[in-house]
């Protein structure tokens, strides 16, 4: 099995739920168009040299109508332009920036995914049974703010993974979220490098819901980088919280099967919070996991 893993089988049966509720997925080739375009080049980490390997930028149509009627996803859109994006500055909260993370929550807190995601953690005595209980939970693991180094608190589970940061306006950390990839794409903050390919095997397909990437992001060069596409946030939040409250880990790695796909969920912990969650693909139904 891949890197030496087991296929974790019950934490495939509860993401396949979680996938199978996600009613408000958007669908590939009729709510968005991506183009994976050419293999991007071998890239050393921490260079911004990077060979542009996509002369088009990777979305080229998504239906911004239903980012913006369905509810969840126009909350979680709200939420992008509320941090610094560099470590080392202190993040402020303002009243207003609390307001939005907790109208987030309980817009997600009302879909299915997030349900069956609340059921199944407190059938493994992982969170509160009482919803003001997990909704605070969530909260805490995913937005409370935390030190990455510097002398204030600069930075979130949030922030990192689904807004992206920089290491003191360096180099590219986290944005795992193709939701914010799209519209820095779009604002032409983001160029698409190309696909990286798993062991120079496959391109991805066009209508694949997770591929791994580089792109640089105001000049600076992301060699690697994986993320869902068009699936919702309630969606990665279920997941990456019940991937983080399953494991004491510093880093887990856990080999899933969901739809089609086999994933590897790695999940970075920093202290009580979530420091990076992401997926790396690899194998769809075409392709044997080796």
């Amino acid at each position: 099995m891949a890197s030496g893993l087991v296929m974790n089988q019950d934490l495939s049966k509860i993401l396949n739920e979680l996938w199978k509720a996600d009613e408000n997925r958007l669908v590939p080739g009729v709510d968005y168009h991506i183009s994976v375009q050419g293999k991007a080049g071998y890239v050393v980490a921490g260079s911004n040299n990077a060979r542009d390997c996509a002369r088009q930028p990777l979305f080229s149509y998504v239906n911004e109508d239903r980012l913006r009627s369905i509810k969840s996803f126009a909350a979680f859109t709200a939420l992008l332009d509320n941090y610094e994006m560099s470590t080392g500055i202190a993040e402020v909260v303002t009243p207003e920036e609390m307001a939005e993370n907790f109208h987030f929550l309980d817009v997600i807190l009302e879909t299915k995914v997030m349900q069956l995601a609340h059921q199944y953690l407190v059938s493994k005595n992982l969170t509160s049974a009482d919803a003001r209980g997990f909704r605070q939970h969530l909260y805490d693991i995913w937005f409370q703010l935390y030190s990455r180094g510097g002398r204030g608190r600069d930075s979130s589970g949030f922030e990192h993974v689904f807004v992206g940061e920089t290491k003191r306006g360096k180099e590219i950390m986290g944005l795992h979220n193709w939701v914010q990839f799209y519209l820095q794409e779009k604002h032409n903050h983001i160029d698409y490098k190309g696909f990286v390919a798993r062991r120079d095997k496959n391109k991805p397909d066009e209508d694949d819901h997770v591929l791994t990437l580089q792109f640089s992001w105001k000049e600076m060069v992301k060699p690697v980088g994986s993320s869902f596409i068009g699936v919702t946030p309630e969606f990665e939040f279920a997941l990456y919280t019940i991937c983080f409250l399953q494991s004491s880990a510093r880093v887990s790695r856990e080999l899933v099967m969901v739809d089609e796909f086999h994933l590897q969920i790695v999940v970075y912990r920093h202290g009580k919070y979530i420091g990076s969650s992401y997926p790396v693909l690899l194998s769809n139904n075409n392709t044997p996991v080796e």
